[in-house]
């Protein structure tokens, strides 16, 4: 499909990784790509409220969503969920990546063996995913070891989930940058 000359090419995609930093604008943008679909809009929610703030968070969520949506809860088995809800005629949003590696961590799991079943799982939907995550990497370097070990592990599963999809799209100051595909340059002197 080719766009006018103020609009580009739309690209057909299956899987859409959209990162940012905190109150980046990132769901928003999810959902609204979501919401310009056509399709069903599933929304498989990763959270668990831990206390009172998180759950004004999640009920922000909430209302930011309409009645075309469905919503699901899954903390931790993403894949599986995935396997459930990416049915033809809906778009999964997985809100997100971030709270769902904080469960896996906090809850003992195999964090490696959950994000390779992850990253094998999206490429064999028979529906549009679109998996939102936060860019934690551009911050301080936190200064204790379970703050750095989930830095570490949020970049390796932002790295894997990014190679896996066909686009990736970072979100700041809620304005989206599409970073896959991105152009390669071509260097001329």
């Amino acid at each position: 499909m080719i766009g006018s000359p103020t609009e580009p090419a739309a690209l057909a995609v299956r899987s859409c990784l959209v990162l940012g930093g905190a109150r980046s604008g990132k769901s928003a943008h999810a959902q609204a790509l979501a919401e310009g679909s056509g399709l069903s809009p599933v929304y498989l929610a990763t959270a668990d409220i831990w206390d009172a703030e998180m759950e004004s968070r999640v009920a922000l969520h909430r209302a930011a969503r309409d009645g075309r949506w469905r919503t699901v809860e899954e903390p931790l088995a993403l894949s599986a969920a995935l396997g459930r809800e990416a049915v033809p005629g809906s778009l999964v949003v997985v809100d997100c990546l971030t709270l769902w590696l904080t469960n896996l961590m906090l809850g003992g799991h195999d964090i490696e063996k959950a994000v390779q079943g992850l990253a094998a799982c999206l490429g064999n939907l028979p529906a549009p995913v679109i998996l939102v995550s936060n860019e934690v990497g551009g911050g301080i370097v936190p200064d204790n070891r379970l703050g750095r070990e989930f830095r570490d592990a949020q970049g390796r599963l932002n790295q894997s989930i990014a190679q896996v999809c066909d686009t990736v799209v970072l979100v700041t100051a809620g304005q989206p940058l599409m970073i896959k595909p991105a152009v390669t340059p071509r260097l001329v002197f």
